[in-house]
C-alpha cells in the first residue's frame, strides 16, 4: 500500500512542476523523488505522469488522484499538530498579526482580558498588510493573525469570520476626479489608482487593480497620504479615511453608480500547530466580539 512519502513526492511534484524540483522542495535525492513515484504507480496500478515531455504532465489517472492525496496530506498534518498540542503548551510570547486596515482601538479589552487570562504570556503586536500576515504564519510561529479575507489560503491554516470594516473610493478635494461624476468604474482606467500589496508583491485578492498607472503600498496609512498628495484614487477602510474626509480634504469619489461601498470580512488565522491550544482558543473567542 502507498506511504505518505510517497504522497508527498507525488504532490510535490505537481506542484513543482518537475521531479527535481519536487526533490529540491522535499530535501530529498532526485532518485528518492522517482522511485517513490514509481511504486505509487505499482500500487494504483496505473500511469499517473506522462514522461514523454521535457517536464512530467499528469495522465487521467493522475488528475484523479491529486484531490484525494491533497486531502490525505493535508488531513496528516492536521493529525502531526494535533498530537504536538496535546500536552497544551502555553507559549512564552504570543505575536497578534494585525492589517493595519483593521481598527487596533477594538483590541483594548482583548488586551486586558488576555493579560488576565495569562498573566506570564507576553504579547507582542505587529502591523502588517494581510498577505505579509499570512506569509508570517506559513513559519509556524505561535501567531494569530487579523487580515482581511483572501480566497486562497494554507490549507495548515484554520480560520474563521469575525465581521467586516466598510470601504469605499476616495481622491483628495484637488484631484480632476473630485470635480466630476464618474459613470462607471471602466472611467477610472484612465487616472493613476494608488494600490496596496505585500512586501513580497503581491496584491490581495479583493484589491483589484484597474488602472494601467498604479503607484503601490504595504499600508493603508501610506496610501492615504499618497492620495491626500493627489497621486490618484484609492480604495480605502471607511475608518483610516475618517479624519481627512471630516477635515475636507478628502473626498468621496462622486459617482453614477452610488452604491459602490465594499464590506471587506475579517478573518482570525492561526496555524494549526497551535490552534488546539487553550490561549489560542480563547483568544479567537475574545476576538469575535470586536467588529
Amino acid at each position: 500500500m502507498f506511504s505518505v512519502e510517497q504522497l508527498h513526492a507525488f504532490v510535490a511534484t505537481v506542484d513543482s512542476g518537475s521531479f527535481s524540483a519536487a526533490a529540491r522542495q522535499l530535501a530529498k535525492a532526485q532518485s528518492v523523488i522517482s522511485q517513490h513515484i514509481i511504486n505509487l504507480e505499482i500500487d494504483c496500478n496505473a500511469t499517473l505522469f506522462e514522461r514523454t515531455g521535457r517536464y512530467p504532465q499528469l495522465t487521467q489517472a493522475g488528475h484523479k488522484l491529486l484531490p484525494h492525496a491533497q486531502a490525505l496530506l493535508n488531513q496528516h498534518q492536521r493529525l502531526l499538530n494535533s498530537a504536538l498540542a496535546l500536552n497544551d503548551s502555553t507559549p512564552s510570547e504570543v505575536t497578534i498579526a494585525l492589517d493595519e486596515g483593521i481598527p487596533f482601538s477594538a483590541m483594548a479589552s482583548v488586551v486586558e482580558e488576555l493579560n488576565n487570562a495569562y498573566p506570564n504570556v507576553t504579547l507582542e503586536f505587529l502591523s502588517a498588510s494581510s498577505l505579509d500576515v499570512i506569509d508570517l504564519l506559513k513559519q509556524e510561529t505561535p501567531l494569530t493573525g487579523i487580515i482581511f479575507s483572501e480566497l486562497n489560503l494554507p490549507t495548515n491554516l484554520d480560520y474563521e469570520c469575525i465581521g467586516s470594516v466598510n470601504f469605499d473610493l476616495y481622491v483628495a478635494k484637488s484631484h480632476p476626479l473630485a470635480k466630476q461624476a464618474v459613470k462607471n468604474i471602466d472611467s477610472l482606467r484612465l487616472y493613476r489608482q494608488l494600490l496596496i500589496r505585500s512586501r513580497n508583491t503581491q496584491t490581495s485578492s479583493f484589491q483589484l487593480k484597474v488602472s494601467p498607472d498604479v503607484l503601490f503600498a504595504d499600508n493603508y496609512y501610506l496610501l492615504l497620504q499618497l492620495t491626500l498628495q493627489g497621486h490618484g484614487w484609492c480604495l480605502l477602510p471607511e475608518h483610516v479615511a475618517h479624519e481627512a474626509l471630516q477635515a475636507n480634504e478628502l473626498v468621496r469619489l462622486p459617482i453614477e453608480f452610488e452604491k459602490m461601498q465594499w464590506h471587506a470580512n475579517v478573518d482570525i488565522l492561526q496555524h494549526q500547530k497551535y490552534s488546539d491550544l487553550a490561549i489560542f482558543k480563547t483568544l479567537r473567542k475574545l476576538l469575535r466580539n470586536i467588529l
